[in-house]
């Protein structure tokens, strides 16, 4: 996702890179460098394998970002259990993240959807996946992307680390979905359209994930503050 950023003015997002590459995968039983993410919101946000995402009349895009899940719920006394991964299509507004990379938060905050099967037991090092976009019968775009620790500047057990050492993310019952980053988009390339249908598959992971994409067309409104 990065290899393409300028190296002679480094930006923020190509230093968090460099970090990961440099302290990523630490040795067993340390902890490594610590990596960037983003809250995605909470379990409301999810949509079934073959249900419409909704593209929000406030968003200023919609992009597909595939990528694999890993699938965790807190035991009762706070322990962390890796339930398996899944495939997953997060979703994000690549055009407001551009306007300027402080709006990374708010680009997040769509909808996003995984599965429709859950793998369970370690993730292969490496894996190849695909991506596509169809409009109606016709494939409008298409891609391979590598996912897997291999591929991957941090080690799953660092991401892990660094995301369950907030206490509150530990707690009883709690159900945390984690995605793990994506390095192919088709923004850029091609662009969604309300009706457009997304699918994520990759080898061992069962059936594709797909989504159809459907523009919210209602009025934007203030939101007003009750006494």
């Amino acid at each position: 996702m990065h290899a393409k950023l300028e190296t002679e003015h480094s930006s923020d997002s190509m230093k968090m890179f460099k970090l990961g590459v440099e302290g990523g995968k630490p040795l067993p039983g340390t902890i490594g460098a610590q990596p960037e993410w983003a809250y995605k919101g909470d379990g409301t946000w999810i949509v079934h394998p073959e249900q419409t995402i909704s593209i929000p009349c406030y968003a200023d895009d919609m992009g597909e970002e595939a990528e694999i899940v890993g699938l965790y719920v807190i035991a009762d006394n706070g322990d962390v259990l890796r339930l398996g991964f899944a495939l997953g299509n997060e979703f994000s507004d690549h055009v407001m993240e551009r306007k300027n990379y402080l709006y990374l938060a708010h680009s997040k905050l769509r909808q996003c959807s995984f599965g429709p099967e859950l793998r369970v037991g370690d993730l292969p090092a490496s894996i190849e996946g695909k991506v596509s976009i169809s409009r109606g019968a016709i494939e409008i775009w298409g891609a391979s992307f590598l996912t897997g620790e291999s591929e991957m500047c941090h080690s799953i057990a660092n991401l892990e680390h660094h995301h369950f050492k907030y206490s509150h993310f530990r707690r009883p019952g709690d159900v945390h979905v984690y995605f793990l980053g994506a390095d192919v988009l088709s923004f850029g390339k091609c662009e969604i359209l309300s009706g457009d249908v997304t699918e994520v598959s990759g080898p061992g992971f069962g059936a594709p994930l797909r989504n159809i994409l459907m523009s919210d067309q209602t009025t934007p409104e203030v939101v007003v503050t009750q006494l």
